[in-house]
């Protein structure tokens, strides 16, 4: 089975974290120090938080944002449950914005139309996360000037987008927001097994999310009101254990610096699926002249009228295709429907659930298989 996304791992990456298991700290050393910044500075940003999972620096990044009961969140319905779950789990309500149908990212009209629904029935949202979906960056800085209008704050939900650009910088450089949120599960661009960072340029911000990584445990002096000795620390916030290992920070250091590389790989493969499927019944990925993509999903829509998805894609699988789907829309999730949602609330992200298909895409594609991607694609659909 050809998957559709696999980690890269090399003998570099190997070394680096049999050399951290030798060493004195298996957490809490100077790995994870050196990894955030190796993020912050590739991002141009100020500062970087490192977790044990994007989920988690969602959470925090809301909390640091002073996100609670009362609150609302919007994000898109088109991602991961986790880009909505981080509003619940800190006591705040949710709701969604639905997608461009070119990008499939949020859908920046539907979004201001939205805001001025709320506006007028004094519900807006405190928080906004646009979802940079198959790592294609939003467009950032009209949600940016929306912020400035409305005055909600922004996370950009970049699980998809490290060594991804926009206006030709860099994605996580925060010029537009107040935190940006990676992700390294196996399957994104660069891995830690497990893993995330927050980048922002707020010091407040960084140290806030910092201290809540950690049970809202510190030593500093300048957070406690007393110290009984060297030995001695205060939990001065309700916080988590989110922190991030040794292992997963030597292991992402070492990736760190294939990311161009990665990045680079994954666009000659995308050039070569449009090139090659462009006579196909699909429509390919729409790249904005704004953004550079980091390619972590090359997601196809079918418009074979006279087959359905579920048929491609079990034809794909059969053929040794490890096709997916992404995303089942949220707000259309058994959870998410006991909240009050329900089918039709979202109209074009749905539209794009029914007909879409996630293709093999991931730096370790040979080019047989690659073309047996395309070969399998032509024989079920042409």
């Amino acid at each position: 089975m050809i998957p559709y996304g696999k980690q890269d791992t090399s003998q570099a990456d190997i070394d680096a974290v049999v050399e951290v298991l030798k060493s004195d700290y298996l957490t809490q050393g100077p790995q994870v120090p050196l990894f955030e910044e190796a993020v912050a500075s590739y991002c141009g940003a100020e500062y970087g938080v490192a977790v044990n999972s994007a989920t988690s620096a969602l959470h925090i990044a809301c909390l640091a944002l002073g996100l609670g009961e009362g609150d609302r969140l919007w994000t898109s319905p088109n991602t991961f449950v986790a880009s909505a779950n981080c509003a619940l789990y800190c006591g705040a309500q949710i709701d969604f914005v639905d997608i461009n149908p070119q990008t499939y990212n949020m859908s920046v009209s539907a979004l201001e139309q939205k805001l001025q629904q709320a506006k007028k029935t004094n519900t807006l949202p405190k928080i906004v996360i646009p979802v940079h979906f198959a790592g294609q960056s939003c467009e950032m800085q009209d949600i940016y000037a929306l912020s400035l209008e409305y005055g909600f704050k922004v996370i950009e939900d970049a699980a998809h987008a490290i060594g991804g650009k926009y206006l030709g910088k860099p994605i996580g450089g925060c010029q537009y927001s107040d935190i940006t949120v990676f992700s390294f599960h196996p399957v994104k661009i660069i891995t830690t097994a497990e893993g995330g960072v927050a980048t922002t340029n707020s010091q407040q911000l960084s140290e806030k999310m910092a201290l809540l990584r950690s049970h809202g445990v510190t030593r500093d002096v300048d957070l406690i009101d007393r110290c009984d000795g060297p030995w001695y620390y205060q939990q001065v916030d309700l916080g988590f254990n989110y922190r991030m290992t040794e292992l997963q920070a030597a292991l992402g250091l070492s990736q760190f610096e294939r990311l161009d590389e990665f990045v680079v790989k994954r666009h000659q493969l995308a050039k070569k699926y449009d090139e090659y499927l462009a006579s196909l019944p699909l429509i390919q990925p729409y790249q904005s002249e704004n953004a550079h993509s980091s390619y972590h999903l090359y997601p196809v829509y079918l418009n074979a009228a006279d087959k359905d998805r579920k048929t491609v894609f079990e034809a794909l699988r059969q053929a040794g295709i490890g096709v997916n789907v992404h995303y089942i829309p949220i707000h259309t999730q058994p959870f998410y429907q006991r909240l009050g949602f329900k089918q039709g609330d979202f109209p074009i992200a749905e539209d794009y659930y029914r007909n879409a298909i996630s293709i093999p895409l991931h730096q370790s594609l040979s080019e047989a298989d690659q073309k047996k991607v395309i070969a399998s694609l032509y024989e079920v659909l042409a």
